[in-house]
């Protein structure tokens, strides 16, 4: 059992900010439009990237040696130094006012916004919100907000202990599969080393999980393309996600949407229907 996390001290980090640049590149457009299962198309300066191409610019690069067990950096620096050995992105908001384009100088300044503590039936909890803003040389194309969750690897099964509660029948469906070669793309389109992407072995006998995670970000990404996708290609202005549970390799899952009267309702679900991922657009 991990020591209980000292919030007063892990509030000092609200405030702290860092700052980071980086160009869209047409090969980063490429792979980010395969992955997110859109048509690839020969990029050229000028054409708009896919929505949430700034998840995959000025990535944070460490040292080896600087890496902690799950293959994230150790803990520290920007980020607030919560002693939970889990860590997962359990959902945020994004507004959207420009496209990032092929050739944009992009620059990314990034601020602790809040540091929270609860206890639940999974333990102890810690939220780190960090918001983004995400700007070129043409003015503010994104303003984001990040919750990161923290726990203890000592806390209740990482699998729900019973599903949860069916979603509506979905009014617009795409399906695909989860499969190892996907998760392998989108961690190395982001430079994300967290093991429980791509290390069988580390996430079912070290955090005990029944297989692969699928990433967060990813579910996002696809459920603000597909919700582009039925508003003839425009961007919500904002779109707010939580995860619901965690999707695993290894089967199919849908991506859904729903119209509402305030936008659209979306969620990701595995394979048997249960949501893993929820949304909201609006314009």
């Amino acid at each position: 059992m991990t020591d209980k996390p000292d919030l007063e001290h892990l509030r000092q980090w609200i405030g702290r900010s860092t700052q980071a640049a980086d160009f869209v590149t047409a090969q980063l457009v490429k792979g980010l439009r395969a992955t997110l299962f859109l048509p690839i198309g020969e990029p050229k300066p000028g054409n708009a990237a896919p929505f949430t191409v700034h998840w995959c610019l000025a990535p944070p690069v460490f040292p080896m040696t600087e890496l902690g067990p799950d293959g994230h950096p150790a803990r520290g620096g920007f980020l607030p130094p919560v002693p939970l050995p889990r860590r997962m992105w359990a959902g945020g908001e994004l507004e959207f006012f420009d496209a990032l384009r092929v050739g944009d100088e992009v620059t990314r300044t990034s601020r602790i916004a809040e540091v929270t503590m609860k206890t639940g039936s999974t333990g102890v909890l810690c939220f780190v919100s960090v918001d983004h803003l995400v700007t070129t040389p043409r003015g503010t194309a994104i303003r984001e907000r990040q919750d990161l969750v923290y726990r203890d690897v000592s806390a209740a099964p990482s699998a729900p202990a019973k599903p949860a509660a069916p979603p509506p029948p979905a009014q617009h469906r795409e399906s695909h599969m989860a499969d190892s070669v996907l998760l392998f793309r989108y961690s190395a389109l982001t430079f994300n080393g967290h093991r429980i992407h791509y290390d069988r072995d580390y996430v079912t006998k070290v955090e005990g999980y029944p297989g692969l995670i699928f990433h967060g970000p990813m579910q996002a990404a696809l459920l603000v393309e597909f919700a582009a996708k039925l508003h003839g290609g425009a961007a919500p202005k904002k779109f707010s996600y939580r995860g619901v549970q965690p999707l695993f390799d290894g089967s199919e899952f849908s991506v859904n949407a729903n119209d509402a009267s305030a936008g659209m309702e979306l969620w990701t679900a595995n394979s048997a229907g249960q949501p893993t991922m929820k949304g909201t657009a609006t314009w």
